[in-house]
């Protein structure tokens, strides 16, 4: 199978195919696409780096498959030759550098097409009635806004992309699809990727600034990739953005390190967006839904349908937020407790504290996964809070000396943040680092979290 063939494949000429998937992962898009091959009678390999026991849970439900032989297992690493000898790979997005992982590059040297997830579910989809939003920080709550306004002025809608789970064999009615829309995924949606550019005919922006340095090997690379939202609209295409408007400053910032400069820039900026009274709390969800209101409103000018911007906005105001992101658990032992795990950089857990007017009774827990970004604006909010508590590989980062603390575990530290607070203070887990060490990902992390502070408390220490 040629990588030309790929493109516009019929779904059926997948049958007796040898189809590698790299990565089963625990998101949910690994699984789907594996699903969506065996309904197409592939015969696969799912190879990832994974123990079993890791992958449980996704195994779980492919114990037929695996049992009758259509699935082939090879857990805890690679093996070349399941590479060059597929007539397939699909690679995980989240496997970082692929235009230069070894068995990647050895798969395409063998005239092996490799592609993805996303890619094979955007090339399924109505290009006309997508729209993408991607960013460094509010995409998640901003794609699940627009979906809510679309659906409040009365429009079928699919919600889709790096939020979780796979599209791929979505029968779903719809007039739109909402896709969020990672650095990594539209890597695999630029031509660098081997195959032609694919960009949404609705797209926006929430805001830039550095992340995923590991993954893409530079910030140059990374924000250069994130341009794949709009580099191949066309010009039927529509692209929304506040981003210079409203943070000037970091634009500017930005646009020097992306290799090919201001690329946000030419666009539509917000429009006139009706005054909202949001549930969640925060300046960055009042621009989260102002851009999800401007982003539904041109996809109404789009599809003809009538549009009803005041119920648009009352959709939003009804928004109660998403599950780890600024997300209120409850108020326990006095102290108001907040789940803010998807943010992963210190540019989050900053748009995540300037939702609170006193930050002197903030107790933080930050820490994690060292990307590689400079974490120096995490540290030095020690002396503004009431308590910074830092765990996991980065925490000699955020606290090297007092008043910050160090804790090994998430467990310890919300210990530490109870037994220090004060009715009325405010405990918040917002971590400006990616979860890998202490937990899988950043819904473990925000789980644990939910757990801890509604659980027992230990004895008061003598």
């Amino acid at each position: 199978m040629s990588a030309e063939s790929i493109r516009g494949i019929d779904d059926h000429s997948l049958g007796g195919r040898r189809v590698t998937v790299m990565g089963l992962g625990q998101f949910g898009g690994g699984l789907g696409v594996v699903r969506w091959l065996l309904q197409r009678g592939a015969r696969l390999c799912i190879t990832d780096v994974a123990q079993e026991k890791t992958l449980a849970e996704p195994l779980a439900g492919l114990k037929d498959a695996i049992e009758s032989g259509q699935i082939t297992l090879r857990l805890g690493g690679h093996a070349a030759d399941d590479f060059t000898r597929s007539e397939l790979v699909v690679a995980n997005a989240a496997v970082p550098k692929p235009w230069e992982h070894p068995l990647l590059c050895a798969a395409r040297e063998a005239g092996v097409p490799v592609t993805s997830e996303i890619r094979l579910a955007v090339e399924r989809l109505d290009r006309s009635r997508t729209v993408g939003v991607t960013g460094s920080a509010g995409k998640s709550t901003t794609s699940s806004m627009l979906a809510c306004a679309l659906r409040a002025s009365g429009r079928r809608v699919v919600l889709g992309g790096n939020i979780g789970g796979s599209l791929l064999g979505c029968t779903e009615p719809r007039e739109w699809t909402v896709l969020e829309l990672s650095s990594a995924q539209l890597w695999w949606l630029s031509p660098e990727s081997g195959f032609p550019g694919w960009s949404p005919r609705v797209a926006a922006l929430t805001n830039l600034a550095p992340n995923h340095v590991d993954w893409h090997g530079s910030l140059g690379h990374y924000l250069a990739s994130k341009a794949g939202i709009r580099a191949v609209q066309g010009e039927d295409g529509v692209f929304i953005s506040g981003f210079e408007a409203e943070h000037p400053a970091q634009a500017k910032a930005m646009a020097q390190a992306c290799p090919i400069g201001a690329w946000w820039r030419g666009g539509l900026g917000l429009g006139d967006v009706p005054r909202m009274q949001l549930a969640t709390p925060g300046e960055h969800q009042s621009h989260n839904a102002r851009l999800a209101w401007s982003a539904a409103a041109a996809c109404a000018a789009i599809d003809g349908l009538p549009w009803d911007g005041a119920r648009a906005a009352a959709g939003l105001e009804a928004f109660t937020g998403l599950e780890h992101r600024l997300q209120l658990v409850g108020t326990f032992h006095g102290m108001q407790c907040f789940n803010d795990s998807k943010a992963t950089t210190p540019e989050a857990t900053a748009i995540a504290l300037r939702a609170f007017s006193d930050w002197s009774r903030i107790h933080l827990i930050v820490g994690g996964y060292d990307k590689k970004v400079d974490l120096s604006s995490v540290r030095d909010l020690a002396p503004q809070l009431a308590g910074l508590y830092a765990i996991g590989a980065t925490a000699p980062l955020l606290a090297p000396a007092p008043p910050a603390m160090r804790f090994a575990t998430l467990a310890a530290a919300v210990d530490e943040a109870f037994s220090r607070g004060k009715p009325g203070d405010i405990l918040l887990l917002s971590p400006a680092c990616a979860s890998f060490g202490e937990f899988t990902n950043f819904e473990e992390r925000g789980r644990k979290f939910v757990d801890l502070v509604k659980g027992p408390r230990p004895a008061v220490r003598c």
